[in-house]
């Protein structure tokens, strides 16, 4: 049998409409992951209040998870008043580290929350994401600035409604900010790659109640010797070093190093040994 970890207290029984899709991923395509998944979850949904049980030793996180009243007793313990969420599905890189540096000097803490729940087959595993954060803080960042907690959640791929999700349940953490990076939560060509930056500025005033951070494309330019944004950096596309998800996979399979300007050293080797083949056992 398995794990009690909570109720739900039915108070609504209701067959989810199909063009709901529309709304929510601005696409009724099944070739969307997410409209996949939501007309193959079967054709009833329940709903009303949900009780957590407290006991998080069933989701096996090894101690990595933290509810929203635990981390909002340790900001307050660790006296931080300006917190910033990010959220993350990949193994972090240089430019993501960029944005956590920029991040950390404008606020007095960083909820470094990547998501472990269900992502798509090409994603890498939770598992392995989650050596890159530890090994990036155990060698780079200051880990008395930075609460690493992962987030059971899977991804909807909904893109700028999403990124409204991201945020408020970054909010229930004890967030004050969020980060939101270029075509947030998207997935293909179904985003434009600011249209979660334009939906979360409008209704930044309206009573989200935390406040977004944007940040655009971040890469390594080669003139200016350093990880930079067009906001920072004036020289063209020319001059940028970056990597896609699937070229990063490739050399990974095919053995071939990642730059250093692309990932920290310690990273590269935490993604190239997984990704070695393994060696066949022979019997004689």
């Amino acid at each position: 049998a398995g794990s009690l970890l909570g109720t739900l207290q039915i108070e609504e029984r209701f067959a989810p409409p199909r063009d709901w899709t529309r709304e929510m991923f601005k696409t009724q395509e099944e070739a969307h992951p997410g409209v996949a998944a939501y007309l193959s979850a079967g054709g009833v949904a329940l709903a009303g209040p949900i009780e957590w049980m407290g006991d998080g030793s069933a989701l096996q996180l090894d101690g990595n998870w933290h509810t929203p009243i635990e981390t909002r007793a340790e900001f307050t313990r660790r006296g931080w008043r300006r917190i910033a969420g990010f959220q993350t599905r990949n193994p972090i890189h240089r430019a993501h580290e960029y944005v956590l540096r920029t991040t950390l000097e404008v606020t007095d803490g960083l909820l470094l929350h990547p998501l472990v729940g269900e992502t798509r087959p090409e994603d890498l595993p939770a598992d392995l994401r989650l050596r890159c954060y530890q090994v990036l803080l155990d060698n780079y960042l200051p880990s008395s600035r930075i609460l690493f907690s992962v987030l059971p959640a899977w991804m909807r791929y909904a893109g700028p409604r999403e990124a409204v999700l991201h945020a408020l349940v970054r909010k229930n953490f004890g967030c004050t900010h969020f980060i939101v990076g270029r075509d947030h939560a998207g997935v293909g060509n179904y985003y434009g790659p600011f249209d979660a930056h334009r939906l979360l500025e409008s209704l930044a005033g309206d009573g989200l109640g935390i406040q977004p951070l944007f940040f655009g494309e971040v890469y390594y330019c080669r003139r200016c010797g350093s990880l930079a944004s067009e906001r920072s950096c004036g020289h063209g596309p020319e001059e940028r070093l970056t990597l896609s998800g699937t070229e990063v996979r490739r050399r990974l399979r095919e053995g071939l190093p990642l730059p250093v300007e692309f990932t920290r050293p310690e990273v590269a080797a935490v993604l190239a040994e997984a990704f070695r083949p393994k060696k066949e056992v022979t019997h004689g």
